[in-house]
């Protein structure tokens, strides 16, 4: 009997080992679900960002939220386009509506428009300047320009490195929000310059006139979550991600709207 009983508890413990170690093993063998990775999905389309009802559209982003980096970043792109600039476009929408300006272009808007009604001059201006600033910029571009563009540049700034400059310096030295520029004016020479808010060199009694060709967005919301305070890291980094090509095809098209002598 004595030796029954302890084959008994001899099997149960052999038993209860087993039971635990093909826990253990079950434990060990259990891969743990991947981390989601950032894919575009997470960001969502740009072609499917849609205007309300009304005159004017969202053009779209000729490239994915992601496309721009590291230079800027795919979650800034997302918010700045689908919200911010989906915002300008609504809003400007609805501050025409039932008016005359419903039968006018963005850039009679612009440049004839009443400059004391705050509601049409901000949103027709943030409208413009955001779609100028998408199409100015994608990936895998940067450098310099060339041709047509080089020369005018060489021409009215003595160098592209003295453009440059100026670029940067009128970027970051717009105090609060605003915009830096560079345009053709009625002369068809380069100027660089800024201007505040949404205001851009079309509207009457800017600190710089002309056709824009390039232009750089200076609010915080253009660069706060990946640069912060660091304004001059972003203007740098923008000119990792200029399309020169479209710019030159913007400066040729200005040209022919030059009044001549």
């Amino acid at each position: 009997m004595k030796l029954h009983k302890l084959f008994l508890l001899g099997l149960a413990v052999i038993t209860l080992a087993s039971c635990r170690n093909k826990s253990n093993l079950e434990e060990v063998v259990q891969i743990p679900e991947p981390e989601a990775q950032e894919t575009q999905s997470v960001y969502g389309n740009p072609a499917d960002v849609k205007a309300e009802k009304g005159k004017f559209k969202m053009h779209g982003l000729p490239y994915a939220y992601t496309a721009l980096e590291p230079y800027l970043d795919a979650r800034t792109m997302e918010i700045h386009y689908s919200r911010h600039h989906l915002s300008y476009c609504n809003n400007l929408n609805k501050a025409i509506k039932g008016t005359d300006l419903e039968n006018w272009t963005l850039e009679q808007i612009l440049k004839n428009g009443d400059p004391n009604n705050a509601e049409v001059r901000n949103n027709a201006g943030g409208y413009y300047n955001h779609n100028l600033f998408w199409e100015i910029m994608a990936p895998k571009t940067g450098g310099q320009p060339k041709d047509t563009l080089a020369a005018a540049i060489n021409r009215d700034f003595g160098s592209y490195d003295s453009f440059k400059n100026q670029f940067v310096t009128a970027a970051g030295k717009q105090f609060g929000s605003g915009w830096a520029w560079l345009v053709v004016d009625k002369t068809g020479k380069l100027v660089v310059g800024s201007t505040p808010n949404q205001d851009n060199p079309l509207m009457p009694e800017m600190p710089v006139k002309g056709t824009p060709i390039l232009c750089l967005d200076v609010w915080e919301h253009a660069y706060y979550l990946k640069f912060q305070n660091r304004r001059g890291e972003y203007i740098s980094s923008f000119f990792n991600v200029v399309n020169w090509t479209a710019v030159e095809k913007k400066y040729v098209e200005a040209l022919k709207h030059v009044v001549k002598p």
